[in-house]
């Protein structure tokens, strides 16, 4: 989505805010999230992943909000230029807030040698917005200055799409650009489209079909679900993951398509967790659907064997924290990345 000369990145839709001026972000069209589940509906307008790029010229502000009401009603923007991260870090509340930024002259001095194989370019402004439980919702107010969206060809030619659960969406990682996903992306030197949808990753048809009808991916990963554990019924949750899986490979068949079985979790380690073996339970349903797919293009990943140990998780026993983000991200970008060069219509590195 482009506004105002911004790029909002990871942005579906905006939405009008009663009795406030501006625009509620949220990561897919509207159309799509009245058709999730409820609690999906209300996790799409977290902005996991989301970012506003630009490129200014001098001096830019860019004025954001929270919604009032949610369960974090304060979260930390950050400011990356490119792939640099930047000091700039501004608390973002229920009143307007305006960030201010310019280009660093550290940015403006850099030989162009430096830059010719970075993904973004460093002149590209990125405020990434809190996502998961770093931040509530956000309304985009107003940009001043003279700012114009990034080219193509300052942007990353792969994008990577992600579907899943909290771990997708990115809790427990202190900042977005800490999240499995995101490194994933980053060892890709690939653009991220999160739709990690906390405690609600159902594998409902209206994200099977959105994922499936969009044309801004090269690769996706459907991490489903442990979300679906003590929810829904073996058999429902197999019904529910052939469809997804069906849907978004049959679609994209030039694509890879990577469902990745259920992470470590308390259910494999604690010795009251799940007795009846539940979760060991949907890993093998999820086998199954893959081994009887006809799609040649979907490839399955073992969650276990990108997080192995509960070394790195945060103390529910289901969510990693920093180091074991960071090492998912390391194991999984290898694996994608093989499956990338076996497509010779995938888009290089640069």
């Amino acid at each position: 989505m482009r506004r105002d000369g911004i790029r909002f990145h990871n942005v579906g839709d905006s939405r009008p805010v009663e009795g406030r001026d501006g625009r509620l972000l949220q990561r897919v069209p509207e159309s799509v999230r009245r058709e999730l589940n409820e609690g999906a509906q209300s996790r799409m307008r977290h902005p996991a992943g989301v970012e506003l790029r630009f490129v200014p010229d001098g001096s830019a502000t860019v004025t954001l909000s929270t919604v009032p009401g949610g369960s974090a009603e304060q979260g930390t923007v950050r400011v990356f230029w490119g792939p640099i991260q930047g000091p700039t870090e501004v608390v973002v509340g229920p009143e307007p807030t305006p960030i201010e930024v310019s280009i660093p002259e550290s940015v403006i001095d850099l030989e162009p040698a430096a830059c010719e194989d970075l993904p973004f370019d460093p002149r590209v402004c990125r405020l990434q917005l809190p996502g998961e439980h770093r931040g509530g919702p956000i309304v985009y107010h107003g940009v001043g200055g003279d700012v114009r969206p990034p080219r193509e060809d300052e942007l990353p030619d792969r994008r990577y799409l992600a579907y899943g659960t909290s771990i997708t969406e990115g809790e427990a990682a202190l900042a977005e650009h800490l999240t499995y996903v995101s490194q994933t992306a980053r060892r890709l030197d690939a653009d991220l489209i999160n739709l990690g949808s906390c405690g609600t990753a159902y594998c409902d048809g209206a994200m099977a079909d959105h994922i499936a009808e969009r044309d801004d991916w090269d690769v996706a990963t459907l991490s489903v679900s442990v979300n679906m554990v003590g929810t829904f019924s073996p058999s429902t949750f197999r019904e529910r993951a052939a469809r997804l899986i069906d849907r978004v490979a049959g679609a994209n068949p030039e694509k890879p398509v990577v469902p990745i079985t259920i992470f470590t979790n308390a259910r494999d380690v604690r010795r009251s967790a799940d007795p009846e073996g539940m979760c060991e339970r949907f890993r093998q349903e999820l086998r199954e659907v893959v081994a009887e797919t006809p799609h040649e293009n979907v490839h399955l990943l073992e969650g276990p064997e990108l997080l192995p140990t509960i070394d790195g998780l945060t103390t529910d026993l289901v969510h990693p924290s920093d180091n074991a983000m960071i090492a998912m991200g390391e194991t999984l970008a290898a694996e994608l990345e093989s499956l990338l060069e076996d497509d010779p219509r995938s888009p290089p590195r640069r």
